[in-house]
């Protein structure tokens, strides 16, 4: 009996060890590397999910160190949320850091060298000047679907790389000082007023391609919009008038927006008609009622 018993523990025992280790397992992630998603699937979400549950916090410095795919990210400080590592918390991969639906409350310390930065759907409240002040890589942040309320100034202003940057579905009501390069700015479904955004917020950001504020408390159109733009969203607002110099130049009647292709201004107490001179420099009418 006995010689049974330990050829029994024995047989059970030797597929353990022999077990491949975790980066040599096929990978349980897919990633959307497209510039306008890079997200993770929901089942991803889940398993990921389920896989932090089963560690818990008692998981050895070993394992977080396997999950780090880059040696450049091996002192990043735990998160104030968890105590765990950010990149055993969050998904670290080839510069981008995703933390999405973990319901963290506040940024976690990101891998130097972070250049996208995926942190959707979770309950961040309030972004600091210090949570990217040594992060200079940057070009991509998606803080979309959290409840963001204040942003500090310089938070991304000294973000000199940033270029796509979505705090939609927030509850902001102003926006904050912009960084120089930036090509897209998504602030859609927040509370954001027109005395919330400077009267320059836009003008020097000469490669701003599309402006998405829809679905805010706007009262008017933004002053000095770039000759850049090229998509302009602000249907669902409260803007009840637009001038002849919102979008043209009253004193240059040759003046055209070459750039511009869609303005959507749905949903305003406004009657687009009674402002025609308001789009004569436009190549195509915006979307809204004009009756």
């Amino acid at each position: 009996m006995e010689t049974l018993q330990a050829t029994f523990f024995l047989f059970v025992f030797v597929p353990l060890v022999n077990a491949a280790p975790p980066l040599q397992q096929e990978s349980l992630y897919e990633y959307d590397t497209d510039v306008s998603m890079g997200s993770l699937t929901q089942q991803d979400y889940e398993m990921q999910s389920k896989d932090i549950r089963k560690a818990g916090t008692n998981v050895s410095l070993d394992t977080s160190l396997m999950l780090q795919s880059d040696d450049s990210q091996l002192d990043v400080p735990p998160t104030k949320d968890t105590n765990l590592p950010t990149c055993l918390l969050c998904v670290c991969l080839s510069g981008s850091v995703y933390c999405e639906e973990i319901d963290i409350e506040a940024v976690p310390p990101l891998p130097k060298e972070t250049a996208y930065l995926y942190a959707r759907f979770n309950k961040i409240k309030r972004i600091a000047a210090s949570d990217f002040a040594d992060i200079t890589t940057l070009r991509r942040i998606d803080f979309s679907g959290n409840r963001i309320e204040e942003i500090e100034d310089g938070a991304f202003s000294k973000l000199l790389l940033l270029e796509e940057l979505s705090l939609a579905e927030n509850r902001l009501v102003k926006l904050p000082v912009l960084p120089p390069k930036l090509t897209s700015l998504n602030a859609n479904q927040n509370r954001i007023k027109s005395r919330g955004i400077k009267a320059n917020a836009f003008k020097k950001l000469t490669n701003l391609a599309y402006l998405y504020l829809g679905h805010n408390a706007l009262e008017s159109v933004p002053l000095n919009l770039p000759e850049s733009l090229r998509i302009l969203h602000l249907q669902y607002n409260n803007i009840t008038s637009i001038t002849d110099d919102t979008f043209c130049k009253s004193n240059n009647t040759r003046y055209i927006r070459t750039r511009m292709d869609e303005i959507r201004m749905e949903g305003n107490p406004i009657v687009l008609a009674k402002h025609v001179n308001a789009f004569s420099c436009l190549r195509m009418l915006p979307v809204g009622t004009y009756y």
